[in-house]
């Protein structure tokens, strides 16, 4: 049996290619009944569709609708009439800008901090939103605000990404100019959770995630820090519960999660990334583990046919953080419960076992091949100036050689 796989993409080419060489190599996978599965990959294009037609693809990673219409709309066609399996679901792309995704996970007891919505500085430029801001809009002060929350905070696009337009606050004079340089974009006012010990940033793919220990303050290329056992075991099967039931919530199956870790205390601070960092100058040592994720985890959804669970149950996770009796562990341990159902933990790693015991190798093999090696030195000629290409081809071979000895590869 033949599947087809999508790659609905931005400007990256890094992980891409090195997910389709790794598809074009996994050769035949048996299925549950026995019968062989073969995978193949093609990039989507933009074009006109018939609300009728019938896509050949299977399932699609997709990398670009959030930000746009026109594919974001054929992604909901093909999800709705055609069953066609997505990573992630665009229907939850509305909680992606962050502000609902405070909410639900504010609502099931998770460390939030404490967060606020304010105005737009500058209103919408419609008539009839002008109309109704003149009427309704009340004024507010927003030192009072501010100071409600402690300063310093952070001020930050509802629908923000990549850092974009988010400011660190730490007096009035700074919190003014902040705002006013919004403009017309909505923001949060969030409370700075200080003198944490670890920033982490999880990567998830399906029901696998790497917590990594991350710098923001560092260039992009060294934010990873190849560090291991930088959690207790109790913080870090938190964040791996957080990562997982987020995504459950949601039906995201491809994100990323932020948490601050305080005196043992986890609070997550984003996780709501439509399209997580899997650059390879980003990841470095953890690119090899991203791609394996990816290809067992849409392998595993393709040739086990596994349908996409459009409704969200959300009641069954506010009966949870609802229940009076519960402690903050028992909520996680119960919503752990609830997100491994979602993702099929136990069938995963079996066919992970079994049909696909053959990856990890797969990967290895590959990593030390002159092909990978080509894809690290495109990528950074690519991403940096020549002057820098030298030093950054050796830095990356490095991690790239650090991981392969790590893991016998």
């Amino acid at each position: 049996m033949d599947h087809l796989i999508g790659l609905l993409l931005g400007t990256e080419q890094d992980w891409p290619r090195a997910y389709e060489t790794l598809i074009a190599r996994l050769g035949p996978i048996p299925g549950p009944d026995g019968t062989g599965h073969t995978l193949r990959t093609t990039r989507v294009t933009i074009e006109p569709f018939n609300l009728r037609d019938a896509p050949s693809h299977d399932l699609v990673i997709d990398r670009l609708a959030y930000w746009y219409y026109h594919p974001r709309e054929w992604l909901k066609k093909v999800a709705l009439m055609d069953d066609v399996y997505l990573l992630n679901s665009p229907f939850t792309f509305q909680s992606m800008e962050k502000h609902a995704a405070y909410c639900a996970m504010m609502r099931l007891g998770l460390h939030v901090p404490e967060t606020v919505l304010v105005p737009y500085k500058n209103p919408v430029d419609h008539a009839k939103w002008a109309y109704t801001a003149e009427r309704y809009n009340r004024p507010f002060d927003l030192d009072a605000v501010a100071d409600g929350l402690g300063y310093p905070l952070f001020m930050k696009p509802y629908d923000g990404g990549a850092w974009v337009g988010v400011s660190r606050i730490s007096d009035s004079a700074q919190l003014h100019a902040a705002y006013d340089a919004s403009g017309a974009r909505l923001m949060h006012l969030q409370q700075s959770v200080e003198g944490y010990d670890v920033f982490t940033r999880s990567l998830s793919v399906g029901p696998e995630t790497m917590v990594m220990k991350f710098r923001p303050e560092l260039p992009m290329h060294e934010r990873y820090a190849v560090e291991h056992g930088f959690l207790d075991a109790t913080a870090g099967d938190e964040v791996v519960t957080i990562s997982r039931l987020v995504n459950a919530f949601f039906r995201w199956e491809f994100n990323s999660c932020e948490c601050l870790v305080r005196d043992g205390v986890v609070y997550p601070i984003d996780y709501a990334n439509a399209c997580p960092d899997v650059a390879l100058t980003s990841l470095h040592y953890y690119f090899p583990w991203a791609m394996t994720a990816l290809v067992r985890w849409t392998a595993f959804c393709v040739v086990t046919g596994r349908r996409a669970s459009l409704d969200m149950d959300t009641a069954r996770y506010f009966a949870i953080a609802d229940a009076s009796g519960l402690s903050y562990p028992e909520k996680l341990a119960q919503y752990r419960r609830l997100a491994d159902d979602y993702f099929a933990v136990d069938a995963y790693r079996e066919f992970c076992d079994t049909a696909l015991a053959h990856v990890p190798e797969l990967v290895a093999s590959w990593v030390a091949s002159p092909d990978f090696d080509r894809l690290l030195v495109d990528t950074v000629r690519a991403t940096y100036p020549p002057a820098e290409h030298d030093r950054f081809v050796a830095h990356f071979r490095g991690l790239i050689d650090l991981w392969r000895r790590e893991n016998g590869a």
